[in-house]
């Protein structure tokens, strides 16, 4: 079922209602996705990445446009920066378009090297039946060390997206994107009287996931080479649907293997897991049919 619905909102009423309680959690140690899946042009990035006030001077933290990704990793560092431990916060940030992954923040200055995904059986997914978990060979992950680094990470990551468009001639619309953020803590925790008893590591991962668009074949206008874009958005489309929910129904086999944004995000979707799924509709009337396919899904 729907859990909220945002309307007439801001971009905090949607960080407050979606993702701030994710932060707590990861923070715990457990791993969270959020994804963002309608319709091209229905506000899957404004969502996710946000924009900046034109002509404002105010600092991007408290810009009222900013997306949940900036939101949830100002509110991040501010609650490390509070308390008594030791961390490090690692990002990355990948393209999935027509099957192949794609760097955002690999330093290379060839924007179209494709990265290759295998499995490393030595690392088991918490409550995942065995699986192991995924190793993607080559993935720049920065060390951020406060929230300006990740504002600066994030721009250099759309700039570098906008210049692999041009090289593969491909639109935004039609790729998946995910920014990972993986947060190492350690701790001493202690006993009734305030001794220390020991030391306490937590890792935690948070995946926001912005989407491609939705729309089926015959409405996105797509031929020939758009047809396989469209053809492979909806294949992964429809297993993250249908891992979801595998998951739900404690069905025995969960067919994460059926697509690689599944694949690569198969250790935050089952297990110690946290999951929400932003759906963004039109308005419009002659979108009806997509605005109930997005709800259906």
């Amino acid at each position: 079922g729907i859990n909220a619905e945002y309307g007439d909102s801001t971009q905090v009423d949607v960080y407050k209602g979606v993702a701030q309680s994710a932060i707590e959690e990861v923070l715990q140690g457990y791993n969270c996705t959020v994804f963002a899946y309608g319709q091209t042009g229905t506000g899957k990035t404004y969502t996710m990445e946000g924009d900046r006030s034109v002509g404002s001077n105010i600092p991007w933290e408290r810009d009222p446009k900013i997306g949940l990704i900036p939101r949830c990793m100002s509110h991040m560092f501010d609650r490390l920066n509070s308390q008594a431990s030791d961390f490090s916060v690692r990002v990355s940030m990948l393209e999935l378009y027509n099957e192949e992954l794609f760097d955002l923040l690999s330093t290379s200055d060839n924007s179209t090297t494709k990265l290759r995904l295998f499995e490393d059986s030595t690392r088991k997914v918490t409550g995942s039946r065995g699986i192991g978990s995924v190793v993607i060979q080559g993935l720049e992950e920065v060390q951020v060390m406060n929230k300006d680094e990740v504002y600066q990470v994030m721009e250099r990551a759309m700039q570098k997206r906008r210049t692999a468009e041009t090289l593969l001639n491909k639109q935004s619309s039609r790729s998946h994107v995910v920014f990972t953020v993986t947060v190492h803590i350690k701790s001493v925790s202690q006993d009734d009287i305030g001794e220390c008893e020991e030391e306490v590591f937590k890792m935690g991962k948070f995946n926001l996931v912005d989407l491609a668009g939705s729309e089926n074949i015959g409405r996105s206008g797509a031929q020939n080479t758009r047809a396989r874009e469209a053809g492979n958005i909806n294949q992964s489309l429809l297993t993250l649907g249908r891992v979801i929910t595998a998951l739900v129904d404690r069905a025995p086999h969960v067919p994460y293997r059926e697509s690689k944004l599944t694949r690569l995000l198969q250790d935050s979707l089952g297990g110690r897991t946290q999951t929400s799924i932003i759906a963004t509709v039109s308005p419009a009337a002659c979108n009806l049919e997509e605005t109930l396919s997005t709800l259906d899904y």
